[in-house]
């Protein structure tokens, strides 16, 4: 099974002084964020993701030409699966992305064989565990594992179930069209943690992450 090639940024390190190359329906979403720091967080995410999928194809990000597909909508989205067209064509690439906190999580793989899938996903700890929450999101053996561990490590595993769902429903491009609590992802093969050794610059405090292959 292919690696993927890791990369975690902070959104502020992101230059993103020329955005024309991100295309209209990048754009379009951007003026939807009701919120400027939100906004410049999308469209640095948009920037990252492009200047990342450049660097492993060894090509001008500005030949990438964004073209996000939903299973739903079709190609040419502002939302969905990312990809690239580069030279008229397909990139030979597959790239997912996930934003938290003012950083970015970056995977990808150059020239996957055929009908190789991956998603990944970053969360912020204290983003995760609203009321009611592991009664919409966790499945009952989940719930279990949960419940085996001291009260204070459990605001991260919580984090980390979710992350690790997260990625599996990108992967699939099912999404949240899948629901969560009939997702078990305590010991599901292709998926798994990231950890701070797997990332160049470290993973910062109050960050989880995971990686779905398949």
């Amino acid at each position: 099974m292919e690696s993927p090639v890791l990369e975690l940024l902070q959104l502020d390190d992101v230059p993103v002084s020329d955005t024309r190359s991100l295309g209209q329906p990048a754009h379009q979403r951007a003026l939807r964020f009701a919120n400027a720091k939100d906004r410049a967080e999308f469209i640095g995410g948009r920037v990252a993701l492009q200047r990342f999928a450049a660097s492993l194809l060894e090509a001008e990000p500005s030949h990438l030409i964004p073209n996000y597909h939903c299973p739903q909508c079709g190609p040419g989205q502002d939302h969905g699966r990312p990809g690239f067209l580069l030279d008229g064509g397909p990139a030979p690439l597959l790239v997912s992305a996930s934003r938290a906190s003012g950083w970015v999580l970056l995977a990808g793989v150059v020239h996957p064989t055929d009908a190789f899938r991956l998603g990944v996903d970053l969360e912020a700890i204290d983003g995760v565990g609203f009321d009611g929450f592991d009664d919409v999101v966790l499945t009952e053996s989940e719930k279990r594992f949960l419940a085996s561990f001291p009260e204070q490590d459990q605001a991260t595993l919580r984090a980390r179930l979710w992350a690790r769902k997260e990625a599996w429903l990108k992967m699939t491009g099912e999404g949240l069209r899948h629901n969560p609590a009939e997702l078990d992802v305590l010991d599901r093969p292709g998926l798994r943690d990231v950890t701070g050794r797997e990332l160049p610059a470290g993973q910062p405090k109050g960050l989880v992450a995971a990686l779905a292959l398949g």
